[in-house]
């Protein structure tokens, strides 16, 4: 599913017409950047957590050239589904 066939469906199950859907997945998307741009974990209920991880410097190697060379640390994100969500989608593939 592309983003605007989820727009459409949001707007079919919501009554609204698509700008308003596309408004509404914006802010959602703004309220989640924020939260993890302040550090916390944002969980949302029945769907999962999003949360961000410091990944660690690290020392890698150019496998053409062979050199070495230290890799920065940067913040990952993380996702981990909700259990009901888990169970939604295993009962949906049986």
């Amino acid at each position: 599913m592309n983003g605007d066939e989820f727009l459409k469906l949001l707007s079919e199950k919501t009554r609204c017409d698509e700008k308003d859907a596309a408004r509404m997945v914006a802010s959602l998307s703004d309220i989640i950047v924020g939260g993890l741009q302040d550090g916390r974990s944002v969980s949302l209920q029945g769907f999962g957590t999003f949360d961000v991880k410091k990944r660690l410097e690290r020392i890698i190697t150019n496998q053409t050239t062979g050199k070495r060379m230290l890799y920065p640390p940067m913040l990952m994100i993380g996702f981990r589904p909700s259990e009901q969500l888990k169970e939604k989608v295993n009962v949906t593939r049986e």
